[in-house]
């Protein structure tokens, strides 16, 4: 970023910005003193990002929710509670053109796409309490009395403006930030050397934050609290941030430019950086500026990585300057790609969450993005990398009969049965992520995945009944006779797991099941006797 005016600190400044530390440093809010250490610690605030409507959700935005989502349920399920937020960014020069491009006025275009990431996330399970639109008129309260704490404390002045302006990011960008490389038609133009995004010269009279006057209390926010920015890598990339010094950051759009968003309180010539105005919503769902005093900063954003300079740097130095503390923590996780590229509208990879629920469930993929997304690293998508999860379970079943054999030569038949049980938990898994009972059989592509999922069940079944047979013989000839295997079929050199994953022939495939044989587990009720009153005796129970 550059500004045509430069402005050097000055000794008042200074002071001012290290009183802002102070405050933060211990807790205390303009009128209200400090917080004492003995009282009890408000719930904490979980939030997503809110997300930016110019299209569809995808499953980098499902990501940070079931993330969200997660720690969420966890909390509650330790007896913590608290808030869980999520919602859509509405304002900005993107949505302004997007609308346009749609035919439709902001208002209707921010109406329609804000209901498809809440039905989506309704489908998805996602349990937040509150669902905050930019649009609200609680957040352009909550705007408006923000930028007059910035402006009230004098964190606020004009300046000529001049330097790159990326639409897409709804950003500014440095001249280092920045490179010349050629468009689809093959003319020069300059871009984003992170996300590849075009980027225009923009000059315009702004309303400017002294961002540059927050280097240093960020940097002992930071070193006091290793844990404020989680994972690690994260942490260490803001303090390389930190060494440079900060550029004082435009938080105002000339309202000629951009019209779809918040005005300046006070001045109707500019419009309220889309950014500013994001971030605030974090202070709008807990009650800010009136009821926000006993919730904040119990906060804890979760964010991708190509937020984090607005989260880890813009909104801790704005809060500061507001007289409000940063947030507890900023959680941070990286991307989804599409084999290993950035999902995109224009190159056409963007993956559609709602029919990932369709072919392998609403739960088995929540449980593959949670279980294969790694906070520190992007991760590719491919459909094949869903079906992957459950290839463990079908490496597992296959080397089984080997393990179990090992086993048993070794005289370790415990460890036999441990594995034959680690594996039925595996199967158990299977079974309850891809859920075959909630599919529809009316629909043909449900039907076949209803097929496939029992069909692999009972084949893991099989195999359990196979290996069980040396410890529990009378169980595994029920459990095979159930499932139709015959007794020439039930040697060990039988095994042959799913021969349709090889492309052979099941011989099992389409055969009737057995006869009914009873329950093989009656169900065990609580011991009778006490244990020093001699032998006791158990009580079974019947039910299934």
């Amino acid at each position: 970023m550059r500004s045509s005016i430069s402005i050097r600190m000055s000794a008042f400044q200074a002071g001012a910005a290290a009183r802002c530390l102070r405050r933060w440093r211990w807790g205390a809010q303009p009128g209200q003193g400090s917080r004492c250490s003995h009282h009890r610690r408000p719930p904490q605030l979980l939030s997503t990002p809110i997300f930016y409507v110019n299209g569809p959700p995808h499953i980098g935005h499902l990501y940070s929710a079931l993330l969200a989502d997660a720690l969420h349920r966890h909390r509650e399920l330790l007896g913590r509670g608290g808030r869980f937020a999520t919602g859509t960014d509405e304002h900005g020069l993107k949505i302004q053109t997007s609308a346009a491009a749609a035919g439709a006025s902001p208002k209707q275009f921010c109406d329609r796409v804000s209901a498809e990431f809440q039905a989506l996330f309704a489908e998805a399970g996602i349990s937040y309490t509150d669902f905050i639109r930019t649009t609200e008129p609680r957040h352009g309260r909550a705007v408006e009395h923000f930028w007059a704490a910035l402006r009230d404390r004098g964190w606020l002045y004009q300046a000529d403006y001049e330097g790159w302006y990326c639409t897409a990011e709804e950003s500014f960008l440095t001249a280092a930030q920045v490179t010349e490389r050629p468009d689809a038609r093959g003319q020069r133009c300059m871009v984003s050397l992170e996300s590849g995004h075009q980027v225009h010269w923009t000059k315009e009279k702004n309303y400017m934050f002294k961002l540059s006057e927050f280097r240093e209390p960020l940097l002992q926010w930071l070193q006091g609290n290793r844990l404020a920015i989680t994972p690690e890598p994260f942490y260490q990339q803001v303090l390389q941030w930190l060494e440079h010094d900060l550029p004082d950051l435009s938080v105002s759009r000339d309202s000629n430019r951009l019209q779809w968003a918040l005005p300046v309180p006070g001045d109707p010539t500019q419009t309220v950086y889309v950014w500013v105005d994001a971030l605030v919503n974090y202070l709008t769902v807990v009650g800010y500026p009136t009821a926000h005093g006993g919730r904040w900063p119990a906060a804890c954003h979760i964010v991708g990585k190509d937020i984090l300079k607005f989260h880890a740097v813009y909104w801790p130095a704005l809060l500061m300057a507001a007289g409000l503390d940063p947030p507890e923590q900023i959680l941070v996780h990286s991307h989804w790609t599409v084999q290993g590229q950035k999902m995109s509208k224009s190159l056409g990879n963007v993956v559609d969450p709602r029919a990932c629920f369709l072919r392998f469930s609403v739960d088995g993929f929540r449980y593959f993005l949670l279980r294969q997304g790694v906070p520190e690293r992007d991760c590719d998508y491919y459909d094949e990398k869903v079906v992957k999860l459950d290839h463990e379970l079908v490496a597992s079943v296959t080397d089984l009969p080997w393990r179990v054999s090992g086993h048993f030569e070794r005289f370790q038949v415990y460890k036999a049965l441990e594995s034959i049980a680690d594996c039925v938990r595996q199967a158990n898994g299977f079974v309850q992520r891809h859920a075959p009972w909630k599919l529809r059989r009316e629909d043909p592509a449900q039907r076949q995945w209803q097929d496939t999922v029992l069909h692999v069940a009972l084949e893991c079944l099989r195999v359990y009944g196979l290996l069980l047979q040396p410890a529990m013989p009378s169980l595994a000839d029920k459990l095979l006779s159930r499932l139709g295997v015959t007794p020439a079929e039930r040697s060990l050199k039988a095994v042959n797991f799913l021969p349709r994953y090889r492309g052979a022939v099941c011989p099992f495939e389409g055969r009737r099941l057995g006869p009914d044989t009873g329950l093989l587990f009656p169900r065990l009720e609580k011991l009778e006797g006490g244990s020093h009153e001699g032998p006791r005796t158990l009580k079974r129970s019947h039910s299934k």
